[in-house]
């Protein structure tokens, strides 16, 4: 996302068809890229894959001829020789009057002639380089938590206003222990997720939605068990509580 800074423009290559290019093609079509093409020796098994997600599908001896179509080449193979070789990745830039390619070689031993990386107008990262661009994704992870504990430290406080207005302090300091504990609960929750790798934006949701649930969960239990006599005055007890009109 960086190289380029929008993936619908761009056509994505995948070499091989096995578990980690499976993977590898999902995230990319979540991005929807411009077009998207599967590399196989097993041309029935690079069909099945590419049906999947509205993918071309291609034979591995034509990749000299059509690899400068391509502005993303993600390669992971069991072969014991190199596929895409320095030769072929020079004849591609010149086809691309040499527009930058972004190459990912996950193989090991590797698919794309470790050469290539001298190129100027080539981004080739191996599984070698992978370390260092996690360790970079942990620090947008920790902004991600910090971002969050904003969120749900700005839910507390409106919440604790509204608790402010009342003359009921015992009460206020019970539903604030609890709010507090549940912040807690949830920002620890996020905090693993995103430990683990996982999209920071999806994290923030189901964080958010964690804490509806609890701070709900009360009032929709209350309404589900009300005695019939006083169904009523529970309705509108909630009713004022949790559905106030704002002014």
């Amino acid at each position: 996302s960086q190289l380029f800074e929008d993936l619908k423009d761009i056509k994505v290559l995948f070499v091989g068809a096995g578990e980690m290019i499976e993977l590898v093609v999902t995230h990319f079509a979540a991005k929807q890229p411009k077009a998207m093409a599967i590399a196989n020796r097993s041309l029935e098994r690079g069909e099945k894959l590419a049906s999947r997600f509205g993918a071309e599908v291609m034979r591995l001896a034509d990749l000299p001829d059509r690899l400068h179509e391509f502005d993303a080449v993600i390669s992971c193979t069991a072969s014991t020789l190199p596929l895409i070789g320095l030769g072929a990745v020079e004849r591609a830039l010149k086809k691309r009057k040499h527009r930058p390619m972004f190459m990912v070689d996950l193989a090991v031993p590797r698919d794309i002639e470790p050469e290539v990386k001298a190129l100027e107008d080539v981004y080739l990262y191996t599984v070698d380089d992978l370390a260092s661009v996690v360790q970079a994704g942990q620090a947008q992870r920790q902004a991600a938590v910090a971002e969050a504990e904003v969120i749900i430290d700005a839910g507390v406080q409106s919440f604790s206003h509204w608790l402010g207005q009342r003359d009921v302090v015992p009460l206020i300091q019970q539903l604030q222990t609890q709010a507090d504990a549940w912040r807690e609960a949830e920002v620890a929750r996020a905090r693993k997720l995103l430990a683990k790798g996982a999209d920071p934006e999806a994290v923030l949701d189901a964080l958010a939605k964690g804490l509806t649930q609890k701070m709900l969960h009360g009032a929709l239990a209350e309404l589900r068990s009300a005695d019939p006599a006083h169904r009523e005055l529970t309705m509108q007890t909630v009713q004022r509580l949790f559905l106030r009109q704002e002014r």
